[in-house]
C-alpha cells in the first residue's frame, strides 16, 4: 500500500524569536520552526498502517528551503520518503491554497491508498487543511480517527473518531484522507507487528539523519497549479492585523505552594481556593 503524511513546520515559540512580514504574514523563513505537534499521532497512523499492511510511507511539506529540517525530523519517527514544495509563488497560502497545492503534490506521486494529516496545526489552528485536500482530491475524509482499520482486499476502512462525548464507526472506501485526533493510539496486539515496529523505526532514525541532502523540492512549475489557486495570490482569507502575544508583567510574581508534606496539602488547596475569591 501506499501512504502519505502531510507534516507542517510551526513556529517554536519557546524561542520568541515569531517573525512576520509586511503583509502580516508569518515570515517561515526567518521563524524558529518545529514540527506541529499534532502531525506525530498522523505519523504514528501511518507507521502503524504499514507494520500491518506494508507499502510506502511518503511525506509531504510546504514551506521554505529550510523545511527539509522538518520532513527529516519527521523522517525519525517514520517516512520511507519525503518532498518539500517550495516556491516563492507558494508563499503566503493560507488553507485552501496550501491544499492546492498539496493536493497536486499527492496527484504527482499518485497511487496513494490513504492521506494521512493532523487535526490542527499549533499555529493557525483552524483544522481545514486536511479536509479541504480531500476535497480537492475528491475523496471521503473522515477527522477525529482514534483507531484505523484497513480491508485490503474489499478496498475499504473502518475507524473509530470522537463525535462530541460520543465514539462513532464510519467505513468508506479507499482512497480516503484520515484526520488523526489527539487520542489516536497505535494497536500492536502481534509480537510480530510489535518486532516489526521496532525494526522499521530504528530504520526510520538511522534514515533520517542522512536524508536531508535527498529531500527533492518540488516548485510551482512541477507541480503544474494555476497561479490564481496557490500562494498569496490564491488564498482567500485576508489579514488585516496580527497581534503580538503580550509578554507578562515584569513585577509578577508567583506564590510557591508544597504540597508534598503531611497535611500541608490541605493548605495548600485553601491558599488556592482563598486566591482564586472563593468562600
Amino acid at each position: 500500500m501506499k501512504f502519505v503524511v502531510l507534516v507542517k513546520g510551526v513556529p517554536d515559540f519557546r524561542h520568541g524569536h515569531v517573525k512576520f512580514k509586511e503583509d502580516n504574514t508569518l515570515d517561515r523563513g526567518q521563524t524558529p520552526t518545529v514540527l506541529n505537534p499534532n502531525d506525530h499521532l498522523a505519523l504514528q497512523a501511518a507507521l502503524e498502517s504499514k507494520v500491518k499492511h506494508g507499502g510506502d510511507v511518503h511525506l509531504i511539506s510546504m514551506g521554505p528551503p529550510n523545511y527539509k529540517r522538518i520532513i527529516t525530523e519527521a523522517m525519525s519517527i517514520y517516512g520511507d520518503a519525503g518532498v518539500l514544495c517550495s516556491d516563492i509563488k507558494l508563499g503566503g497560502a493560507d488553507t485552501l491554497a496550501t491544499a492546492y497545492t498539496l493536493a497536486a503534490a499527492i496527484n504527482k506521486i499518485g497511487g496513494i491508498d490513504i492521506v494521512f494529516a493532523g487535526f490542527k496545526s499549533a499555529d493557525g489552528e483552524t483544522g481545514q487543511t486536511g479536509p479541504q485536500v480531500a476535497w480537492k482530491l475528491g475523496w471521503p475524509v473522515v477527522t477525529h480517527v482514534t483507531r484505523l482499520t484497513i480491508d485490503e482486499a474489499n478496498r475499504t476502512f473502518t475507524a473509530e473518531r470522537f463525535v462530541y462525548d460520543e465514539v462513532e464507526e464510519v467505513t468508506g472506501p479507499l482512497p480516503a484522507v484520515i484526520i488523526t485526533d489527539p487520542g489516536f493510539r497505535p494497536v500492536y496486539t502481534k509480537a510480530s507487528h510489535r518486532l516489526k515496529h521496532r525494526d522499521l523505526s530504528e530504520d526510520a532514525k538511522a534514515r533520517a539523519e542522512t536524508s536531508l541532502d535527498a529531500i527533492p523540492v518540488w516548485g510551482f512549475n512541477d507541480l503544474g497549479c494555476a497561479e490564481d489557486t496557490v500562494g498569496l495570490r490564491g488564498s482567500p482569507t485576508i489579514v488585516r492585523v496580527v497581534e503580538p502575544i503580550p509578554k507578562a508583567p515584569s513585577e509578577r510574581t508567583a506564590l510557591l505552594l508544597d504540597g508534598t508534606k503531611d497535611n500541608d496539602i490541605y493548605e495548600a488547596a485553601r491558599v488556592i481556593v482563598q486566591k482564586m475569591g472563593a468562600s
